[in-house]
């Protein structure tokens, strides 16, 4: 579960606050300046926590003198109500850096939790569950980040790092054997998926020894068909259709991995609140 680059997450704190401050926090201001404050994060719902490292940046970004004290562990799951950390320092900072924290922190919890809820439908089964390229422009390395720590895994990252042989490929290389030879030539390295549309291309795929074979859009029996078929020699995705309601059934065809668009596309953004204590208000 390694977290993305400390530069990466400095950068997107960066610009996730420049479009939030533009040229100053006009509201913060009717504050005292060296007003500090003690403030809790609590959630309203049931969720895996996750996004601690963007959160903590957004608040040294904004002033490094708060200090935050998490009461649970990146990746751990959190009931209704739990407070997960308390926050100290400088009320002006405090408030700027709220929005931009929150938002991080409610986003990759909320793709966590997505994931780890399709991860227990299917715990039962030997299938992984799988994210794609369907990401929140600027947030990919968080998101994919983000379904490691709700027990799922990567897809490929971008377009760099498989290749994946999809139907206006095949049209364009004359087959999939072709497309599957030319990848083998340009990027010997780099492993090989090729996405089937049937039974048909799913033997073509497998003669021309793809690493990986998607299955796209196959009804429950071909996938059980699929899986005979192949007898284990080569992994198989299923993807498309896949829903809360068909994840099950999917999964105990024996297929090896699902993939999942809606966990990074479909963001339900965690309920989170920030409560300030007045009490500790001081000047």
């Amino acid at each position: 579960m390694n977290i993305p680059d400390s530069v990466e997450i400095a950068e997107s704190v960066k610009m996730a606050l420049a479009e939030d401050l533009g040229s100053g926090d006009v509201t913060a201001d009717l504050i005292a300046a060296d007003t500090v404050a003690r403030a809790t994060v609590i959630t309203r719902e049931a969720a895996i926590l996750c996004g601690q490292a963007w959160f903590n940046e957004v608040f040294r970004q904004v002033n490094p003198s708060i200090q935050i004290t998490w009461h649970f562990q990146e990746g751990e799951p959190v009931q209704a109500n739990d407070i997960l950390c308390h926050i100290q320092g400088n009320a002006r900072g405090m408030l700027t850096a709220e929005r931009s924290a929150l938002n991080f922190l409610q986003t990759l919890s909320g793709t966590a939790t997505a994931t780890r809820r399709y991860v227990d439908l299917i715990a039962h089964t030997q299938c992984r569950i799988l994210d794609t390229r369907k990401t929140l422009p600027g947030l990919r390395n968080a998101q994919k980040y983000a379904v490691r720590c709700g027990g799922g895994v990567n897809h490929r990252i971008g377009l760099y790092d498989r290749v994946l042989i999809k139907e206006n490929h095949i049209v364009a290389a004359g087959s999939i054997t072709a497309a599957v030879a030319q990848a083998r030539r340009l990027h010997p390295m780099i492993k090989v998926e090729v996405e089937t549309e049937g039974l048909i291309e799913l033997a073509e795929a497998t003669a021309a020894q793809a690493d990986i074979i998607m299955l796209d859009d196959y009804p429950i029996e071909m996938l059980r068909e699929a899986v005979k078929i192949t007898a284990g020699r080569i992994p198989l995705e299923a993807s498309g259709g896949v829903n809360m309601d068909t994840v099950k059934m999917i999964a105990e065809t024996g297929v090896d991995f699902i993939s999942v668009g809606s966990i990074t596309k479909h963001v339900h953004a965690v309920d989170l609140s920030m409560r300030f204590e007045l009490q500790d208000f001081k000047a």
